[in-house]
């Protein structure tokens, strides 16, 4: 008996997952997932998609070997998306059914918890910085339409008059839908920095031609965006109805907490289990405490760009098996 317990001890340890190969930071950043024919997107198309989110993931990356904090990074990053017009966030917003743009976005800070969101705005440029302002600056997590933009302009975000969010491309997709799907998109970046902080951070001009104020999960908190230093960062992209009913990018970040699995398979159960059977389109980018990177999808593709300390990065639109880096 006395060898019993001992012998006990050794064979849970052997049992025992060994933890991964701790990154001193890692990025992943997407620019948002449907159901994409591959023979629809001209290599040019191809390449201009794969610049701006190279482009991107440069500036994040760069940030992150600088020692920027992962808050500030995910903000810096989903901005340069906002300002380019291929994306459907911040310039490159679609249109609602009666011609406007109405944008949402949120961020989340995994050291404490906190978070800010904007919903329904069509005055500011950069709705992630607007986001991150409620965050720092208000006692509130989500202000919405006219008190978001005066909160925003009292407090010196950049504010445009609503032509700057027109794109010829966007207005004629408004035309060509109206009568059929709209279709989805947004932006989104999670991010481990050096000091072992995650963040999260999401922004779209929700689903083209969508009617009476709907807003979708980017700005609902542990819905399309999530992050928790004990977990993970989650920024989600898909048919917004379906990731707030799952609570989507909680849903992963408490499977690995209370379960102990992987993010990587708790974003595959979410993304590719509880949302199959729905029409959750979709995916989600997500990073652990750790910097194992995960970009899971259920469609045929996800504008999707990652990286890490470790020297390893990829760029890429269409689906194939899904990214993890845990070495």
């Amino acid at each position: 008996m006395r060898y019993f317990i001992p012998l006990l001890i050794i064979l849970l340890a052997a049992c025992q997952k060994p933890e991964p190969t701790q990154m001193d930071w890692a990025i992943a950043l997407h620019g948002g997932a449907g159901n994409m024919d591959s023979t629809k997107f001209s290599a040019d198309d191809i390449l201009r998609y794969e610049k701006a989110l190279q482009d991107a993931l440069e500036i994040g990356k760069d940030a992150l070997k600088d020692s920027v904090t992962a808050i500030e990074v995910v903000e810096l990053v989903v901005r340069e998306l906002e300002d380019n017009p291929l994306f459907n966030a911040g310039k490159g917003s679609v249109f609602s059914h009666d011609g406007r743009n109405e944008l949402d976005a949120a961020i989340m800070d995994g050291r404490n918890l906190n978070a800010g969101a904007v919903a329904g705005v069509g005055d500011i440029r950069n709705p992630i910085s607007a986001a991150r302002l409620v965050m720092n600056e208000s006692p509130h997590v989500l202000l919405i339409g006219k008190g978001a933009s005066l909160y925003a302009s009292q407090n010196g975000i950049e504010m445009v008059d609503s032509s700057y969010f027109y794109t010829e491309k966007r207005w004629q997709l408004l035309q060509r839908t109206l009568q059929r799907a709209g279709k989805n998109g947004t932006v989104g970046c999670v991010a481990l920095d050096k000091s072992g902080n995650l963040a999260a951070a999401t922004s779209t001009g929700g689903m083209n031609n969508k009617r009476y104020g709907r807003v979708g999960d980017v700005p609902i908190i542990g819905a399309g965006t999530y992050a928790n230093n004990a977990t993970c960062a989650v920024s989600a992209t898909g048919h917004g109805e379906y990731y707030i009913r799952f609570t989507v990018a909680h849903d992963i970040s408490a499977l690995v907490e209370y379960k102990g699995i992987s993010v990587m398979e708790a974003a595959k159960q979410v993304v590719n289990g509880k949302l199959s059977n729905t029409e959750g389109n979709g995916g989600v980018i997500a990073v652990d405490k750790y910097g194992q990177v995960v970009l899971e999808m259920n469609s045929t593709g996800m504008f999707r760009a990652w990286a890490n300390s470790a020297g390893n990065e990829e760029v890429a639109i269409f689906n194939h098996i899904p990214i993890v880096e845990s070495n």
